[in-house]
């Protein structure tokens, strides 16, 4: 059995690559077009879009070393999906290039007029200020890079190899990675979005984006895994059972950024705290209320009871239509995030936050399948080789 992509297929990818690179390049040139006309509203949408897109990368990063952790079958389906999808990240680092030229624009803390007018920013100036950020943004990224670049570069002498210490490696490095994550994505998530409104605090909110992450991440990769399964090699190795236990992960992190989400709700409002509730407020009235049930709707009670039926886990169709629907509501779920922080209480939408994301997703997802092809689709030189070839042939 060949680990690579056939020939056939090829021209198909470079199809979607070429396509959505263009596609991607172009909105892109609009942004950089309307920010002439509206800066402001330019960095509220690219810093909404950019959150989403790197959130897919680190999702899969974290998705990545739990699966190495954990093993078993189903991460050999997802693994190439999953590592492709983390080594877009050094793209994002120069991505992130132009939100460092509008910290201004964006965080209330780099205003030296509002510091000394507000005693709870002059706390929190040691750690909200623009040096500190830069600094801390870049220790970001390194981490980041160190973890996949070890993970990638193992996993592609394991193909080449088959040493099984290789394994041993990746599954000790990813304990303390996924530690190293959650800590350093948690910290990245109040710099770059918590501290849009600094006054406002929350313990679970990091916890929420990485819960919402990762099902973004399982989305975008369990699509791609469809798409491909009925090419060789994994229409020789994908079976209905399969199906079903990617649907089960879609349903677990559905569960969790549902259970997390309303958690915080839960506590914030009964507490009926005056620091915290005006969070919520902004996010409820002026029409953002309407996006708030639509993620209700749409982000968890839709694709729950979908999933809760086996026959629909196992058809791959509708397990790509139910994917396909989380992966755009975690986007509608960052927007609800981030443009109330610029708006509160009236809800605003331009047309840069739908060409913004289009834009950075073009040549993310470009890149994607640029990674994707220049492996095997399956590491069959992975001890759980084995255990999935005679799970498809049972």
């Amino acid at each position: 059995m060949s680990a690579s992509l056939p020939p056939a297929t090829t021209p198909d990818l470079y199809r979607y690559q070429n396509h959505l690179f263009v596609i991607g390049v172009i909105a892109l040139i609009l942004c950089a077009i309307g920010a002439i006309f509206n800066f402001d509203q330019f960095l509220h949408s690219y810093l909404m879009a950019y959150v989403f897109w790197i959130g897919v990368a680190l999702g899969s990063l974290a998705i990545l070393m739990m699966q190495h952790l954990t093993g078993g079958a189903w991460g050999l389906l997802l693994r190439r999906a999953l590592e492709s999808a983390t080594r877009t990240l050094p793209a994002m680092i120069i991505l992130f290039i132009p939100l460092l030229f509008g910290l201004h624009r964006l965080y209330i803390w780099t205003h030296s007029a509002e510091v000394a007018a507000n005693p709870l920013l002059q706390h929190k100036h040691a750690y909200l200020n623009t040096p500190f950020f830069i600094i801390r943004a870049a220790g970001y990224f390194v981490i980041w890079i160190l973890l996949i670049a070890l993970l990638n570069r193992w996993s592609l002498r394991q193909d080449k190899t088959g040493e099984p210490r290789l394994a041993l490696k990746m599954q000790h490095l990813s304990g303390p990675g996924l530690f190293i994550l959650a800590i350093t994505l948690s910290l990245a998530l109040i710099d770059w979005v918590m501290s849009l409104e600094p006054e406002w605090y929350s313990t679970m909110y990091a916890v929420i984006y990485m819960a919402g992450d990762m099902l973004a991440a399982f989305a975008f990769t369990i699509g791609v895994i469809i798409l491909l399964a009925d090419r060789k090699p994994l229409s020789d190795v994908i079976t209905p059972d399969h199906f079903r236990d990617l649907g089960n992960l879609i349903l677990t992190f559905v569960m969790l950024w549902a259970y997390t989400s309303f958690a915080q709700f839960l506590l914030i409002w009964s507490g009926n705290l005056r620091d915290e509730t005006p969070w919520y407020l902004s996010r409820t009235m002026g029409g953002w209320g309407w996006i708030a049930g639509a993620l209700i709707v749409f982000h968890f009670f839709l694709p729950f009871f979908m999933l809760l039926g086996r026959s629909n886990k196992k058809n791959p169709k509708r397990l790509a239509v139910i994917a396909l629907i989380v992966f755009f509501m975690r986007l509608v779920d960052v927007f609800w995030l981030v443009e109330p922080a610029f708006h509160p209480g009236n809800f605003h939408l331009s047309w840069m936050d739908i060409i913004a994301p289009i834009g950075i997703g073009g040549i993310w997802m470009a890149l994607f399948i640029w990674f994707l092809k220049s492996r095997p689709i399956l590491p069959l030189q992975d001890p759980y080789a084995e255990e999935t070839f005679n799970h498809a042939g049972d």
